[in-house]
């Protein structure tokens, strides 16, 4: 979906489908694609968003690589790359204002199912963690076979903890 200069708030705003290696281990979660992200069709596209910096620190690529060469690292390190939602209806970027009475989850059954060795999920994030837990984990069969771990959000709004501390939280996650 291209965003235009003015909002419509009753526009809905559809997601990406997942970036994933079929041996991917780490499936991490956001909530869904911001207002920059959407523009350039990109996963974690704003540029004070610190997802792309700290994956690169972990990984060991630049977060100003081309987003193919980033992407395809993940995938090298068995990291799948997906939002929660598949569409919603916000104004604006922030996950706060996401309608709860508008939004449709991802098809986690099947995706799961085609990615059997996926043992960890990581939410970026207090709303992709709540999202996930009360929209998409109920429809899923126990038992469930999987960490599911609340990380702190690389959002730039979340500004209450350094990216220091955002990179160790991290690096603990995907080690």
């Amino acid at each position: 979906m291209k965003a235009s200069s003015s909002f419509d708030p009753s526009a809905r705003a559809v997601g990406f489908p997942p970036i994933a290696a079929p041996g991917a281990r780490i499936l991490i979660l956001g909530s869904m694609p911001g207002q920059q992200s959407l523009r350039d069709q990109a996963y974690y596209a704003h540029p004070r968003n610190a997802f792309w910096p700290i994956m690169g620190c972990l990984l060991g690529f630049s977060p100003d690589d081309p987003y193919a060469h980033r992407t395809a690292m993940l995938q090298q390190h068995g990291i799948a790359l997906w939002d929660v939602l598949q569409s919603c209806i916000r104004p604006g970027s922030l996950d706060a204002n996401i309608d709860r009475q508008q939004l449709v989850c991802n098809d986690f059954t099947s995706f799961l199912a085609s990615h059997p060795g996926i043992t960890r999920i990581c939410c970026n994030g207090a709303a992709a963690h709540d999202l996930f837990r009360r929209h998409a984990l109920p429809a899923l069969k126990p038992p469930h076979p999987w960490d599911i771990l609340r990380l702190p959000s690389t959002s730039p709004a979340h500004a209450g903890m350094s990216r220091d501390a955002k990179l160790q939280a991290w690096r603990a996650a995907l080690s």
